[in-house]
């Protein structure tokens, strides 16, 4: 089955909420060799102006999965993880990500390219915290191909 041309417009239901953990940025900071004391030492963040931690930019993608998730999980998405590549990433911030933010995702489905017998889905999903507030946006997209024939 192809990609269902009817999943741009669709909306998701909010993800639940995510407590970004201190370990976690660490690790995550680590991961991707983010060096920056802000990110790994709460006094060299809190010389900053921040309460803990900051994630590095990139971070937004842990919250983000629960979202894509759920677009893979569709019944009738006509998505096979198995055909799928994470082709670009994208993240338009109001401010950073700090340990202790209690995050919150949303996602919705923003269009659909052919390419062949591919197609790019792309999607957004606004992050929020505990207090409503945007944090992050991210645009995700993703090549599906159709698989084994």
């Amino acid at each position: 089955m192809p990609v269902n041309p009817e999943l741009v417009g669709r909306d998701f239901p909010p993800t639940s909420p995510y407590l970004v953990g201190r370990e976690k940025v660490r690790e995550f900071a680590r991961a991707v060799f983010a060096d920056d004391p802000q990110h790994t030492d709460p006094a060299a963040a809190q010389a900053l102006g921040y309460a803990d931690v900051v994630a590095p930019p990139t971070f937004a993608i842990v919250v983000t999965d629960a979202t894509l998730q759920q677009l893979l999980g569709e019944p009738d998405s006509g998505i096979v993880l198995q055909n799928v590549l994470h082709a670009e990433q994208k993240f338009r911030y109001s401010r950073p990500i700090v340990a202790g933010d209690e995050l919150t995702a949303k996602l919705s489905v923003t269009g659909i390219r052919a390419m062949g017998a591919a197609a790019m889905v792309t999607s957004e999903s606004e992050i929020t915290d505990a207090a409503g507030d945007h944090v992050v946006t991210t645009t995700s997209v993703l090549l599906v191909g159709e698989g084994e024939k």
